[in-house]
């Protein structure tokens, strides 16, 4: 069938138009033909049989609009004939929403023989958002034909068809089902941004597909990658989705100098020259974009209302925050509409949609996490972002010809200082939760991969040296039986030690509450500009004189309590708003508990009743966070807050918002979660030590190895004058043996 004979369809025979080759099935009888796309009689959806709603014809318009749409006929017919198929092309051609439903009309024509469809997203914020999209469009119910899978939060069924997922949720899913036997049709999307586990997934599928001929992979990318991708995949069928127009480009040369001043000209600008359509603005970090708020939405509320309301839209891609989405009202009650204007980041591209989207403003620079493997520490590195995401960033404006975008730095910068692609997180980042994950599926025969990114050395090695530490490996460098375990956890490894840890001090209610509240974004709101001193003042009413861990316990119990009390959600999260609290990041830390609390139960660990705030409690507590965090631990110095880290010479401060900094306590030693290298270097979230405490649970060959410090003296002798207690010794030693002992002894819990 030709192009032209296809654009000629109505809407409805498109909808269920397949390659001929597709329709003979397993019959040729008439009864064999129900639930086909083939039917041609019937407006019924095939996919749940229910008659198609007036909504669905609408979205097919739209569909039928997107640039993609003309090579659907190319596409299923390289579905049809090869095992991977490459789809290229620009960021808003639709292949994210478009290709998924293909392949889920494919595996409806082989009546799902081997499985259904599921599409990779690296963002959780995306997946959801096209879930949606996809389930309004294929007119189905979210959370049974279409649904999503992200971290600790699942909407689908046995029975969904097609699943957008994370990528590290699919990876984490090949630990259960190594060679995902429940897809027919796997769909790696956001190749583009190199996350970690969409690197690992590229491998580890090369050796699924050999195993399962059966099996189809589609990799929607954009052109940029294509000639990495067919060296790395061979030479694959190609489906190039043709480029927009391009839109106009406005260089601001100079204006890097002081970007950010120059973004809030230029909003105001734009909002007073009249013009209609919403406005995305691309800063360097999350700072900015809080900075940006305050004086936009200030400065924004004095303006003439002729202008229409200015409403301003924070997004954070790290964060799972409400979803930008264009308004589609018609009538206004003001003189002109009101535009939005949305505020982001790096890797916030894929969670806008172009609709709508007149106005982009991009700084050309970003603000990332460089892991430093040498001191176990991130670096924050303000430089340019590639040449591929100032292209994604034009693409945002679609085919509009009013659309601009104002490029904040020249044409010589961009030429000059920008990468053609944004470097790989595998080659940037913390290792050790890719390695653990590596060894896991290396029982199954697929920890050997072939990367394209490959992981920087320096990293891994860094990664196995931790593992090692953490008991996770045996002699032979596998798994132990406690690497299993900890693999069980989607946490990083020194957090699922330290649950595993808790098992055996019987502190583990305590401690799956500290990790569900630590994964979860910070429950703590930025803090409001002149509200400044009540927020300080309800969060002190949470304090506890332990230190952050404890009082992260007293927060989520305090929301437990108002939740179980409360009639409805809305008064919960009025109380949250009442005590400076993220409602969305205590529901996710609900969510988070959840499904730690279930693993738990499944793997048959044992578990405590909970005794929060008795003495013992918080003696045991504070062993199971050193049993996996005895690698994050700092000294003061010289009493005045100079916190100097044990495994290096970096020094940093409490964090304004600890406890200690409010209550106006410096504890010598403390116990840190997170430390960034920035220009404040700050440990957060941290919780005071013993150095005795440290010296009964520190592995000896991990001591051994510290560089030679005061506080590594300091640490010597207090195990040489602290008194045996030998009825507590078996609980407490956990890392009593030396190298020489064996591996195998390291832990008491194995």
């Amino acid at each position: 069938m030709e192009a032209e004979e296809l654009e000629g369809l109505s809407p409805s025979s498109e909808k269920r138009y397949f390659p001929e080759s597709l329709d003979s099935s397993d019959g040729d009888g008439e009864g064999d033909e129900e639930g086909l796309l083939v039917c041609d009689d019937l407006e019924l959806n095939p996919f749940d049989g229910l008659p198609y709603s007036s909504r669905y014809y609408k979205l097919l318009k739209e569909r039928e609009a997107l640039p993609v749409w003309k090579e659907k006929y190319s596409f299923m017919e390289k579905l049809l004939q090869s095992q991977v198929v490459m789809v290229s092309g620009d960021a808003t051609c639709g292949k994210s929403s478009q290709v998924p439903q293909w392949c889920a009309e494919y595996c409806l024509s082989v009546r799902y023989q081997h499985g259904g469809v599921v599409c990779t997203q690296v963002h959780k914020q995306t997946a959801v958002q096209l879930a949606l999209r996809v389930a309004d469009e294929m007119d189905v119910n979210i959370g049974h034909e279409v649904g999503y899978v992200i971290p600790f939060e699942n909407c689908c069924t046995s029975e969904t068809i097609l699943r957008y997922c994370t990528d590290d949720a699919l990876q984490r899913e090949m630990m259960s089902s190594p060679f995902l036997g429940s897809y027919g049709v796997i769909v790696l999307d956001g190749l583009h941004e190199g996350s970690i586990a969409t690197d690992v997934l590229l491998g580890l599928l090369k050796d699924v597909l050999l195993a399962r001929p059966e099996l189809k992979l589609v990799l929607n990318t954009s052109p940029l990658l294509v000639s990495r991708l067919s060296s790395y995949y061979g030479n694959v069928p190609l489906v190039e989705v043709p480029a927009q127009p391009p839109v106009e480009v406005v260089y601001l040369s100079g204006a890097h100098m002081d970007a950010f001043q120059a973004v809030l000209r230029l909003i105001f600008e734009i909002h007073r020259s009249g013009e209609e359509g919403d406005l995305a603005v691309f800063l360097a970090c999350e700072q900015d974009i809080e900075k940006a708020y305050e004086v936009v939405c200030r400065e924004g509320s004095d303006l003439s209302p002729d202008l229409g309301e200015l409403v301003v839209v924070p997004l954070y891609p790290k964060e799972k925050l409400s979803l930008f989405r264009p308004s589609e009202d018609a009538e206004h009650k003001g003189q002109a509409p009101p535009r939005r204007v949305v505020l982001t980041t790096s890797s916030g591209e894929s969670l806008l949609c172009s609709h709508g989207v007149r106005f982009v403003i991009d700084v050309g620079l970003e603000r990332r996490k460089v892991y430093k493997p040498r001191i176990r520490a991130d670096s924050l590195v303000t430089r340019p972002i590639s040449q591929s995401q100032a292209e994604v960033r034009k693409q945002l404006l679609g085919p509009s010809a009013s659309g601009k975008l104002f490029c904040l730095y020249s044409e010589d910068f961009a030429s000059r200082a920008m990468k053609p692609l944004q470097p790989a997180e595998m080659q940037e980042a913390n290792l050790t939760s890719m390695v653990l994950f590596m060894k896991r599926v290396d029982i199954a025969g697929l920890g050997h991969c072939d990367f394209m990114n490959q992981p920087a050395p320096e990293s891994l090695m860094q990664a196995l040296e931790d593992l090692d530490y953490l008991a996770a490996l045996d002699n032979d460098g596998n798994l132990s039986e406690f690497g299993i375990i900890m693999s069980e956890f989607p946490l990083d490894p020194p957090l699922s030690k330290a649950i595993l840890a808790a098992c055996e001090f019987d502190c583990v209610d305590e401690m799956l509450t500290i990790a569900a509240m630590v994964t979860a974004p910070d429950c703590f709101m930025r803090l409001p500009c002149g509200a400044e001193a009540a927020a300080l003042a309800c969060w002190r009413t949470l304090l506890h004189p332990e230190g952050d861990h404890w009082t992260l316990i007293n927060v989520y119990r305090a929301y437990q309590d108002v939740a179980l009390t409360a009639a409805t959600e809305q008064a919960v999260e009025l109380w949250c708003q009442e005590h400076f609290l993220q409602w969305s990041a205590l529901r996710a830390a609900d969510a988070i508990r959840a499904e730690l609390t279930e693993i738990v139960r499944r793997i048959e660990l044992p578990y405590a009743e909970p005794a929060f705030g008795s003495p013992e409690n918080t003696q045991n507590l504070k062993k199971a966070l050193l049993s996996g965090y005895f690698m994050q631990i700092a000294r003061d110095v010289d009493g005045s807050g100079n916190y100097l880290m044990l495994t290096h010479k970096q020094v940093a401060q409490l964090h304004p918002l600890s406890g200690y900094s409010l209550g106006k306590r410096l504890p010598e030693w403390v116990l840190f979660h997170e430390f960034s290298i920035a220009e404040n270097n700050y440990i957060r979230i941290t919780s005071e030590i013993s150095p005795e405490l440290f010296m009964q649970l520190v592995p000896q060959y991990y001591f051994s190895n510290l560089p030679p410090s005061e506080s590594k003296d300091l640490l010597q002798h207090a195990l040489h004058h602290t008194a045996p207690v030998p009825a507590a010794k078996k609980e407490q030693n956990m890392y009593d043996k030396g190298p020489e002992e064996g591996a195998e002894q390291r832990c008491a819990i194995q």
